[in-house]
């Protein structure tokens, strides 16, 4: 095995996400997604963590459409890390989450359907508080 790349995030975005459409109509969203662990600091703080998150083409429009400031969000997807030297000769390091999958599991305005991208594939889930995915399973013809 060569190795493995994979990231799983789930919190909720810091602002809504910056789009840039570039070359060919390709678009990127770049945001940042708090997560908090269940720890605190010594003044009694949660620890949040930011994550800068970057989405390419179906994905960056799908950010463009859906995704907003206080949307709590899992992500998959793989750790990219880009370095610089500045003119001073310092080296800087950027380690960003590309993403593979989004998945908006609330938003703040709570009247909005849960919303899946994966990989350009778009899915628009309709299930109830309650409901479950056997029920929609119960129609499937197999």
């Amino acid at each position: 095995m060569r190795g493995v790349n994979k990231v799983i995030l789930m919190g909720n975005i810091g602002s809504d996400p910056e789009i840039q459409t570039l070359e060919g109509g390709i678009k990127l969203a770049k945001f940042r997604l708090a997560t908090t662990e269940g720890i605190k600091d010594k003044n009694g703080n949660r620890i949040t963590e930011w994550h800068n998150i970057v989405a390419w083409r179906f994905l960056g429009e799908f950010c463009e459409k859906y995704v907003r400031k206080g949307d709590l969000i899992f992500i998959e997807g793989r750790l990219r890390t880009h370095s610089w030297t500045d003119p001073k000769e310092n080296k800087h390091y950027k380690t960003e989450v590309v993403a593979d999958t989004i998945n908006i599991h609330s938003r703040k305005d709570n009247g909005a359907k849960p919303v899946t991208e994966s990989t350009g594939t778009f899915v628009v889930a309709d299930l109830q508080p309650g409901s479950s995915d056997n029920e929609v399973a119960d129609d499937l013809p197999f």
